[in-house]
């Protein structure tokens, strides 16, 4: 079975050739570079067609293959550029119906994880998928490949691309960001937004900009943005990471080419005894050859009708990772193995038995992140700390039961708790029966309404950061907290809590998150919280009608 896959989600034209064993015979492809600006969607629309005949003709070629010898037709159905996809779905639709083969509309997101898997031969990743229209955490659990943690406005890649045109570098961005930033080692302070396993980048590019109209060096500010944003980026895959315990990490999308995000990660990897992989730069970017590989996948497990049907080859412009039903996927059996000495690690810190006065005691200390330059490392951890106290002790004097705070270590960013026996509400959730379920969420619920009345933003609201001892709800872990009375802040909580019930709990998730709003209605700000809750999922990069 030979597959042809044509890519055209945004500005780069791709044609790629595939086999049923995986062998790739042929990708080639032909980006658009605007003249000024960003990408606009009719020109890059009109590009797609203007190249898509020549690229097939191209990709035949170096398969040393006849048209006729094709198979099956996949193409890219989303997400992407409107006037992109229909454009690149027509041509499919033309050429399936002239060679009366199966076609096939494929996810664009999941053919950047697939082709990485392929190509590098880890079997099942936390994926950082990066690139100019998206950022995303991506893993595998419970039939699909679901989404961690993603970008709350812009994608990195449009990022860095908007502050290259801003200030003179054309386009594209990320490359002449990469190559300034190497000719400096100032760090000029930036915004560090990180909200549990999300990020935010629209912040730091506008001070970014101001910084250097102001008259800061270039090379300072493209050497800070770059090194705040890739610190930001390989945190939140580190926390999802943590919180599904899997052995592989990988790095794909356009801005994987980056050699300074690709260093990073991998130290990343490697603190956390985790396996480190990345697709040749020619399979990071758009290609394809992955979407000819996801046809391939799609149709080995049944999902592709015989023959040139036209069904189901309407393009989807915000299709969502997690909309993908992937049979041919397993999770792993392999766990990260950590050494005996360390009780858990996270992603902010490591967690050690210890001795306080005689008694049994956790010590949380916050290591040094190797990934991180040392201005960011230093003061995440040190204001880590701190918050982290001032917020444990607010928490319990607001009801909400927390570990007992005994010692603060700002030298070596540690502090001394209570050691508390229970089990994490992540690993018996699932297990429990309905009406266990929904009284323990409705109890989440309230204690979340409790921190809230008391100002409190917990920030990484997780199944991993609460624990269930006799009965009793124990908050953990504080590290990205802070005091706000902001609607917004309480809502991107509650976001937190409701990604990771859908990342993790996905079968149940729904009447979980809707127990824990029940509880939360104890609020008095709970019908305005529930609506930004609604408004922020609305901004998110790719969103369900």
């Amino acid at each position: 079975m030979l597959c042809l896959g044509i890519e055209g989600t945004a500005e780069k034209t791709g044609v790629g050739i595939v086999d049923n064993d995986g062998k790739i015979l042929s990708s080639v492809g032909n980006p658009l570079i605007p003249l000024s600006g960003g990408i606009h969607p009719r020109e890059a629309a009109e590009h797609h067609a203007h190249n898509i005949v020549p690229l097939i003709i191209q990709a035949l070629e170096e398969a040393s293959l006849e048209l006729n010898e094709i198979e099956m037709v996949a193409f890219s159905r989303g997400p992407g550029l409107g006037p992109a996809l229909r454009t690149v779905a027509t041509s499919a639709r033309a050429l399936a119906l002239s060679l009366e083969v199966p076609i096939v509309g494929v996810n664009h997101c999941l053919g950047h994880v697939e082709i990485g898997k392929l190509t590098t031969g880890a079997v099942d990743p936390v994926s950082l998928y990066v690139s100019g229209g998206n950022t995303q955490v991506i893993a595998f659990q419970s039939g699909r490949y679901r989404v961690f943690g993603e970008t709350l406005d812009i994608a990195i890649g449009n990022s860095l691309d908007q502050f290259a045109r801003e200030v003179g570098l054309g386009h594209p961005g990320g490359p002449q960001v990469e190559k300034l930033a190497r000719e400096s080692s100032n760090y000029i302070k930036l915004p560090y937004t990180v909200k549990g396993m999300d990020l935010s980048f629209s912040g730091l590019l506008t001070a970014a900009i101001r910084k250097r109209e102001k008259g800061a060096p270039l090379e300072d500010v493209c050497y800070s943005l770059q090194e705040t944003a890739f610190a930001m980026l390989v945190e939140v895959t580190e926390r999802a990471l943590a919180h599904t315990k899997k052995r592989e990490v990988m790095l794909c999308g356009g801005v994987a080419a980056n050699t300074r995000l690709r260093e990073m990660l991998a130290q990343m990897a490697d603190e956390h005894y985790a396996e480190f992989h990345m697709p040749l730069v020619k399979y990071c970017g758009d290609n394809g050859a992955m979407i000819a590989w996801m046809g391939q996948l799609m149709y080995k497990n049944g999902l592709v009708k015989p023959l040139a049907s036209m069904e189901d080859t309407t393009v989807i412009q915000r299709y969502r990772t997690d909309q993908v039903d992937v049979p041919w996927m397993k999770s792993s059996n392999a766990k990260l193995i950590l050494p005996d000495e360390i009780l858990a690690k996270g992603a902010e810190a490591n967690i050690y038995p210890g001795k306080w006065l005689g008694d049994e005691v956790l010590i949380k200390e916050r290591i040094p992140k190797k990934y991180r330059i040392r201005e960011i490392d230093h003061q995440l951890r040190k204001s880590r700390t701190k918050n982290e106290a001032r917020l444990i002790s607010q928490a319990k004097r607001n009801g909400v039961r927390t570990p007992v705070l005994l010692d603060i270590d700002l030298d070596n960013k540690a502090l001394v708790m209570e050691n508390i026996e229970g089990t994490l509400v992540k690993d018996v959730l699932t297990d429990m029966s309905s009406d266990e379920r929904e009284n323990l969420c409705r109890d989440i619920g309230e204690n979340i309404a409790r921190l809230h009345q008391g100002e409190i933003i917990h920030g990484d609201l997780t199944t991993s950061n609460i624990l269930l001892n006799n009965q009793v709800l124990v908050f953990i872990d504080f590290g990205l907290g802070k005091f706000s009375n902001m609607v917004e802040d309480k809502g991107v909580d509650l976001l937190v809590l409701k990604k990771a019930l859908q990342s993790i709990h996905y079968r149940i998730a729904g009447e979980c998150f809707e127990a824990v709003l029940e509880g939360y209605k104890n609020s008095s700000e709970y019908e305005k919280v529930v609506k930004k809750i609604e408004e922020i999922e609305g901004r998110g990069r790719y969103t369900t009608d």
